[in-house]
Formats: structure tokens, sequence, C-alpha cells
């Protein structure tokens, strides 16, 4: 049986500097997972909004569009969806083998694209609110 003892609050926060990038990468990974699959029901749920009618369902999708909260989610949608799939690929060099001394830079390449792509994205999202 293992002994343990408490190390107080203050080293518990102090743990979280020491991850590396590697477990960066691997929490936001999950955390995003997460997120997309939430996603998924709300959107499915939205959808399910057809089988009313299709009165019912454009009503739906322009009631949310013309709420400025919801193109907020919409551009971390994108940026939830751009790091997950941009992770996902840099994982997957990883497991072939392609990249194995370069994770940590990978990881931060993939932070920087995620960025410009949901910067360049903003003007998309929010051009017909008057931001």
């Amino acid at each position: 049986m293992s002994q343990s003892y408490d190390r107080g609050i203050v080293e518990d926060y102090g743990r979280w500097r020491e991850f590396s990038p590697g477990m960066w990468a691997w929490v936001l990974h999950k955390f995003t997972g997460w997120i997309l699959i939430g996603y998924l029901f709300t959107h499915i749920a939205v959808l399910s909004t057809v089988l009313d009618g299709g009165a019912t369902y454009t009503e739906t999708i322009q009631g949310l569009e013309s709420l400025f909260i919801v193109r907020i989610m919409e551009i971390g949608l994108l940026a939830v969806a751009v790091f997950h799939i941009l992770n996902g690929v840099r994982l997957l060099m990883i497991d072939l083998g392609i990249g194995l001394d370069k994770q940590a830079a990978s990881f931060y390449v993939s932070l920087v694209v995620t960025a410009i792509i949901v910067i360049a994205s903003i003007p998309t999202f929010l051009g017909e609110v008057g931001v």
C-alpha cells in the first residue's frame, strides 16, 4: 500500500506549470473532443425541428443566427474543430513515426494555424451583425 501526504492547495495548482506541450496537447484534444460531442447533440436537436415542417426549421435557424452570442459561439466552435483536426493529424503523423522528435513544435504550429484560421474567419461570422 502506498503512502501519500497532503501536498497543499498551492502545490496542486503549481503542478500545471509542470505540464509539457505534449500534456497540454492531450488535455486540449480531449476537451475539444467533448465539446464537439456536445455540439453534435445540439446540432441534431436543431435539425430535428425540420420534422415539424420547413417553416419551423427556418424560423429556428434565423432566430439562432440573429443572436450575437450564437455567432460568437460559432467562432468558438470553429476554433475547437480546427484545433481538434490539426492535432489529430499531428497525432496521426506521430503514430506513423513522422516527426517524433518535433512533437512540441508541431503542437505549437497547430495552435498558431488554428489562431490564424479563426482570426481570418471572424469577419465572415460577424460581418452581417455590424461588429
